[in-house]
């Protein structure tokens, strides 16, 4: 069978690698084969899994005609966190269904119902920060997305069962996020209980933990007139598909859980290297802050996530370490022609979003950080595509995006921070996301000012 060329190392060596330190060992491989090649990293018998990061070869897989390819299986590495009903996991008729219920909340004028929100709890992190005591920025934009989570999406207020999930699943992403942990999830025969003492026994009871808080929520949920709410869960337990029919608790639980999971840490991730990237380049920030600063202090939450300066920072954050590497991977059903090459039944083929990133042809001096790049051209949805693309693009993206922009503005507006430039910030992994390590930012001070933010 004809496919780009590749690593020839045995399989599970590859996988190691690729789990030990996915940005070197894209780095090391782009600078060997080029923006596509191929790789067994799915295990000891792994099939051929070939990284696309060509935009010829995106646009192919993107584009690609329905039936083409067969997506939940191989997403099993997330089953344990989000369940068999989760949208990641689903193919076919049940994933349209499911995608087409959770568009609503996530999208349009849905977001402004959330704004004041967000920016309420973004300003009380603010307001409970440490000052002049080092701390790493990724702790606090951790806590800002993890409440926007429980209050926005989940609709819980403060209380016994809000402070109980915040510590379960504090706890859990804390866990999981540690490589060894991690790891438990690309190897099931690893995944035993042999109690709370062991990974996969602790795993297993947090998570629980947190099922039965969410059954809960739900249950008590459904004894409300929750028709009139307007968080993420109660808009969902009130959709109905063209049959009339609802999302079954289990539905509702997994679906909540994907959220979680796949939008907390990343979107965190993504604003603590907002901030290391502003603060090693004091000229980019300061133009952002002017163009936050012409505002005024009678402004919207829609006119601060409608800057341009700052929705090309946020873009140009996202591309240089984005919140996955790759987009999800697609099992090959029928054969595939691009550029050249068929791929056969049964290849696994990954739009690779770090390799695109950073295609010199589309984004020279690609390791700088360059907000201008998305001022100067318009960029296809196939060389920038930190959310994944085509029908399997990530449903949370315009949440996402909102909420970054919005936290991101909201601190420059109100708060003074300074950066210790004398420890180097470098990539690590965190779980499925890559976190900045190092540097630590202090509170010099506040804005005279703080900017009113208005509905």
């Amino acid at each position: 069978m004809q496919l780009p060329p590749g690593i020839q190392t045995f399989p599970l060596l590859q996988t190691l690698e690729l789990i030990a330190n996915p940005i070197r060992f894209f780095d090391k491989y782009r600078q060997r084969y080029g923006d596509t090649f191929t790789a067994r990293v799915l295990g000891l018998n792994s099939p051929p899994v070939v990284f696309l990061g060509n935009p010829e070869a995106v646009q192919s897989v993107f584009t690609a005609e329905p039936g083409q390819f067969e997506l939940g299986k191989v997403t099993h590495v997330f089953r344990p966190l989000t369940g068999d009903k989760s949208l990641i996991m689903l193919d076919g008729e049940r994933h349209r269904r499911q995608r087409k219920l959770l568009m609503p909340p996530l999208h349009g004028d849905r977001m402004k119902t959330y704004g004041k929100l967000i920016h309420q709890l973004t300003q009380d992190a603010i307001a409970n920060l440490p000052h002049h005591t080092p701390f790493a920025i990724r702790d606090p934009m951790s806590d800002i997305s993890l409440e926007v989570i429980l209050r926005v999406v989940f609709g819980i207020q403060p209380g016994d069962r809000y402070q109980q999930l915040k510590h379960s699943i504090s706890s859990l992403l804390e866990a999981i996020t540690n490589p060894i942990y991690s790891s438990f999830f690309f190897f099931p025969p690893l995944q035993k209980d042999l109690g709370s003492w062991s990974p996969w026994g602790h795993f297993v009871r947090r998570k629980a933990e947190i099922d039965a808080l969410i059954y809960a929520e739900i249950s008590e949920r459904r004894q409300q007139n929750y028709q009139e709410k307007t968080d993420i869960l109660s808009l969902l337990m009130s959709a109905e598909d063209e049959n009339g029919e609802k999302m079954t608790d289990i539905e509702l639980r997994d679906q909540l859980l994907t959220l979680l999971f796949l939008g907390h840490e990343t979107t965190a991730s993504s604003l603590a290297w907002a901030f290391y990237w502003l603060y090693q380049r004091p000229d980019i920030r300061q133009k952002l802050q002017q163009e936050i600063a012409e505002l005024g202090t009678n402004y919207t939450p829609e006119d601060l996530v409608s800057l341009p300066y700052l929705n090309a920072v946020c873009q140009e954050t996202l591309r240089l370490y984005p919140i996955a590497l790759i987009s999800q991977p697609r099992i090959v059903k029928k054969p595939l022609t691009t550029q050249g090459i068929t791929y056969k039944e049964g290849t696994i083929l990954i739009p690779c979003i770090y390799l695109a990133h950073h295609r010199p042809e589309s984004f020279p001096d690609s390791h700088t950080f360059k907000p201008e790049r998305f001022l100067e051209r318009k960029v296809s949805p196939f060389e920038h595509f930190p959310f994944g693309g085509g029908s399997r693009g990530c449903i949370g993206m315009a949440f996402s995006l909102y909420e970054m922009k919005l936290v991101l503005g909201t601190i420059l507006a109100d708060l003074q921070l300074n950066l210790d430039t004398s420890v180097p910030v470098k990539p690590i992994r965190r779980g499925i996301t890559i976190v900045p390590a190092g540097g630590k930012f202090t509170v010099t001070g506040y804005a005279e000012k703080p900017q009113a933010v208005t509905v």
